[in-house]
């Protein structure tokens, strides 16, 4: 892929405890193979997310959405001066350039790269790739203003009638700054925690792959001693379902159906609750 823009998702990773098993459950659900010199998952040859092994135990086991970062620091002052905080502050990773870790003020995680030898994603939109990031707050109006600031997002607010949800519905999708805010140039969105969900989710980041079989997909991840927390549902823009992975990791899949761009996924409330 080319140069991404910045403050684009450019690359996802997970640090799990047993770095095998792993690879074993991510391989058959997503048809990986793995780079022997590098923790980088590939999909026919290409770099699609970077799998690691956790170092420090008190840190969860997650999935990291990384956006792009011409200048990691500048981008973490920016961060700290929009009311985020840095995580962990921009270190050198050999050829993968200089990457950190942040929080927007809803507390959710995400992580800056500046390029190096590479350039993250080599293919996305493609079953077994990354499709589409989830910001889930309950901030708002806090988070929105911030992710503006501080990248530029370009935002446009989803009509809940178009997604067949009633009137309170809050969800924004994203698009780069210097395009036209829409479906076809979104790459994310942000959802609210509401009522609906367990009074202790913090605000996070939830990273979708797309899939061939959304229902295939959740059948295999349980075989491979996965779980599903919400069981796949139509949307207009596809079915989609969360699941976590068979050491706690939570992500999402999507099967579009019409060959969409992005789609509007905030869970639906009656399985909010789930998992």
């Amino acid at each position: 892929m080319g140069v991404f823009a910045q403050g684009t998702p450019c690359w996802v990773d997970a640090q799990l405890p047993d770095l095998e098993a792993g690879k074993r459950f991510y391989g058959e659900l997503f048809g990986w193979s793995f780079d022997p010199d590098r923790d980088e998952a590939l999909l026919r040859g290409r770099r699609v997310a970077g799998l690691l092994p956790k170092r420090d135990g008190r840190m969860p086991t997650t999935w990291t959405v990384y956006l792009a970062a011409g200048d990691a620091g500048t981008v973490a002052e920016r961060v700290k001066a929009a009311g985020g905080q840095m995580v962990m502050e921009p270190y050198p990773v050999g050829p993968f350039g200089v990457v950190a870790l942040a929080a927007d003020p809803g507390g959710a995680v995400f992580g800056l790269r500046q390029p190096g030898d590479d350039d993250g994603f080599e293919v996305t939109n493609r079953p077994g790739t990354f499709c589409w990031m989830e910001v889930y707050t309950r901030r708002p109006e806090a988070v929105d203003t911030f992710y503006a600031t501080v990248f530029g997002w370009l935002g446009r607010q989803v009509d809940p009638a178009e997604e067949g949800r009633e009137g309170g519905f809050d969800y924004r999708i994203w698009s780069p700054p210097g395009s036209r805010p829409g479906d076809d140039t979104a790459f994310g969105g942000r959802a609210v925690i509401t009522d609906a969900f367990p009074a202790e989710m913090p605000g996070h980041v939830l990273v979708y792959f797309a899939v061939r079989d959304c229902d295939e997909t959740c059948a295999t991840a349980v075989r491979l001693g996965g779980r599903v927390t919400t069981g796949p549902f139509d949307t207009p823009h596809g079915r989609i379902a969360v699941l976590h992975d068979n050491q706690g990791a939570r992500f999402a899949v999507l099967h579009d159906n019409q060959g969409a761009r992005f789609a509007v996924l905030a869970e639906p409330p009656e399985a909010a609750g789930e998992g």
